[in-house]
């Protein structure tokens, strides 16, 4: 079974829905190992199985309990698709900074992560590797790197971009720091939209709620393959997701797509 992969860059703020909520903060989906921000495969596939044609939907992603539930189909099983999807995963993290505008954040661990799908033998740059020049002080949200802690990072770090997008141009300034820096940092950077609720007479209803979101400018990946079901169709199966990633320049994930949240764009790995 082939691995495939395809990156998603982030047009808005992304909301995914968590199970965690402390007091009046609506958390976002996390991964359990390293508490960094994720997409869930079953959000990633539910957009792309509604964006497929109808001809192909079950066949290329199975059926639906609705689907089951139907009484025109009574005798009908769940099935399998030909196509699976894994969770979308950071690569390159935005942070704001008050001396270098944005500064994209990575760690050794995030980029050893994605290289053993793309880039099993590149090599991983130590903490502190910065793209922007060390002639002066780094200062990110709540962390100051003194210019004498970085190293000078030539264009080998475009080696950790994706190809086949013209929205990953905007990414220059790029940092490598330490894995739990890294966490901490993209913790303190994730968006909190302020939201209340409004009673008929136009009043506040109950406090302030807060939902976290993960900022645009995001780069994130996520693995695709072929399930055995495909069988002698895997390459077909695969031309067909290709095809509809090609065809649409965003995708809209998760919550609050009346406010905008959530448009992206998709490629697959070096096919675009």
């Amino acid at each position: 079974m082939r691995t495939n992969i395809a990156h998603l860059y982030l047009l808005s703020p992304l909301h995914t829905g968590g199970t965690s909520q402390e007091s009046n903060l609506v958390g976002i989906a996390r991964e359990t190992h390293t508490n960094l921000p994720y997409l869930p495969s079953s959000t990633i596939r539910g957009r792309l199985r509604a964006e497929t044609d109808s001809n192909l939907r079950n066949q290329l992603w199975g059926n639906t309990l609705e689907d089951v539930r139907n009484p025109e189909c009574a005798d009908e099983n769940l099935t399998q698709g030909q196509l699976w999807v894994g969770d979308g995963s950071i690569l390159w993290f935005p942070v704001p900074s008050l001396s270098h505008g944005v500064v994209w954040v990575t760690s050794p661990f995030l980029l050893r992560r994605w290289s053993r799908l793309t880039q099993p033998n590149v090599q991983i740059p130590e903490p502190g590797s910065f793209s922007g020049g060390n002639n002066q002080n780094l200062y990110l949200k709540d962390a100051i790197f003194k210019r004498g802690d970085l190293i000078p990072w030539g264009n080998e770090w475009k080696e950790y971009l994706p190809p086949g997008s013209t929205e990953t141009d905007i990414i220059s300034q790029a940092l490598v720091l330490t894995d739990r820096d890294c966490q901490v940092l993209v913790q303190l950077s994730l968006w909190q939209q302020v939201k209340i609720k409004l009673d008929e007479n136009k009043n506040v209803d109950g406090g302030f709620r807060y939902e976290e979101a993960i900022p645009p400018e995001t780069l994130m990946y996520f693995p695709w393959g072929t399930t055995t079901n495909a069988n002698r169709n895997a390459a077909q199966a695969q031309e067909c997701l290709k095809t509809l990633l090609r065809s649409h320049e965003t995708f809209q994930i998760g919550g609050q797509e009346s406010l905008g949240r959530g448009f992206v764009e998709i490629w697959t790995y070096n096919d675009k």
